[in-house]
């Protein structure tokens, strides 16, 4: 652990990591949870990601209303998120609203209301919300390449949940949740910006230190049991081609994790990018069009997606297979290489100069590493990279036997020829 960030274990083992950033006027705050969508089963998917949502809606010290009026009324931000991992609960407010921000958030955490009426209209809420992205193909698109890489298990499945399994979630179904794995040795407090460390720490620790430590929050190891191209479609009739072509990858702590990123950049990551110049500069086949990297504990995935022109599928699916090959085949440019080590350091850079996205960097790292890099750290990572383990983490990645694709519309007619042509990708 660097000295530049400081960190507190309770005796219940909850975990307090913040960054005195003196020189600003703000700071972001959140409290983390080691729970979310992979964590869940068939029959309760989406739990975390519905209790979530009614933290917001009252506690026994704050009514709805009073919980946004006590951060937006001191010109602060108040949000949340579920992701497969984690769940979060977070805020970025005027430094001298500490104590204050987090006796919010605390009581969010340790005494939800979740009274019953609130529990009906959110379920409502939620099952519009399955369908706004069931409606929406950019999106949906990628929940059934999800299925593919991962069929049967929790990450292959959604982290809203289904109608069926969030229509049967009862008030006793997310007491008996909560109570399980909203404990301290699943909780993180991070926090960055111009604040006092122990002033943080004597808040949380009065706040949170009553409460018995438990048992670390578990999840079933994936497994990728892939021997040959997947192709799952979806006819629509839609204006353009939604794709989403995705390979398992990494796992978030692997040697070759910063490698991966580069390859991400070179590829697809901005508009200098290979796919970028490729598919929409040089023959506007595109609008959008990219990659996306997932990265988990115990695995990962490399993602390509595009809004392509419905007369031009199979054609932009072979000049994606081109460039994925070119990236296995040959090592990528001196120069391109040294762009895409720039453009890494230089957007980590960017983001930590913000208190709220330095609190997330840290938060997100110590819930699920129990360890936090400095940006000096990351500095000497990728410039360590060279450009063979670019080509190597390529040449794990993208294998012909491990291809995904989902596609979303009116593709009917080239379905069999664009089978045909998977089968030769690679």
């Amino acid at each position: 652990m660097t000295e530049l960030y400081k960190k507190t274990t309770l005796d219940n083992g909850l975990r307090i990591i913040a960054h005195e950033m003196s020189g600003k006027k703000s700071l972001g705050l959140g409290i983390w949870i080691n729970i979310g969508g992979r964590y869940e089963s068939s029959k309760n998917k989406g739990i975390s990601h519905f209790l979530e949502h009614l933290l917001f809606k009252g506690t026994k010290k704050y009514s709805c209303r009073k919980i946004k009026e006590s951060i937006e009324g001191r010109g602060g931000v108040l949000n949340g998120f579920t992701s497969e991992e984690l769940t979060c609960y977070l805020v970025k407010v005027p430094q001298q609203y500490l104590e204050e921000a987090l006796d919010v958030l605390s009581d969010m955490v340790i005494n939800p209301a979740l009274l019953e009426n609130e529990i009906e209209k959110e379920k409502t809420v939620i099952l519009e919300e399955i369908k706004m992205y069931k409606d929406l193909p950019q999106s949906y698109v990628h929940e059934l390449l999800d299925e593919l890489l991962w069929p049967n298990q929790a990450l292959g499945s959604p982290i809203i949940g289904t109608v069926e399994s969030v229509s049967k979630t009862s008030k006793n179904d997310l007491d008996l949740f909560k109570r399980k794995y909203y404990t301290p040795s699943n909780i993180v407090i991070s926090a960055a910006g111009n604040l006092d460390y122990e002033r943080l720490k004597k808040a949380a620790t009065r706040l949170f230190s009553s409460l018995k430590k438990i048992n670390t929050n578990t999840f079933s190891l994936v497994q990728e049991k892939q021997h040959t191209a997947q192709f799952k479609a979806l006819h629509k009739d839609t204006e353009q081609t939604h794709l989403a072509l995705g390979f398992h990858s990494i796992k978030r702590e692997h040697p070759l994790k910063h490698a991966l990123g580069i390859l991400h950049i070179i590829l697809g990551a901005n508009m200098s990018s290979r796919l970028f110049n490729e598919i929409r500069e040089k023959r506007g086949l595109a609008y959008e069009i990219g990659t996306a990297v997932k990265r988990f504990q115990d695995t990962g995935s490399f993602i390509v997606h595009a809004g392509i022109d419905n007369c031009k599928v199979i054609e932009t699916i072979k000049l994606i297979s081109q460039e994925l090959e070119k990236a296995k085949d040959a090592l990528v440019t001196k120069d391109e290489f040294l762009r895409a080590k720039e453009f890494y350091i230089g957007q980590l850079m960017l983001s930590l100069e913000d208190t709220l996205d330095h609190m997330l960097w840290i938060g997100e790292t110590t819930a699920i590493l129990n360890k936090t890099y400095s940006f000096e750290n990351i500095i000497d990572e990728v410039n360590s990279v060279k450009r063979e383990d670019v080509r190597c983490v390529a040449q794990g990645v993208f294998k012909k036997e491990k291809l995904n694709l989902s596609l979303i519309g009116p593709i009917k007619p080239i379905e069999e020829k664009i089978r045909k042509e998977i089968g030769a990708c690679l």
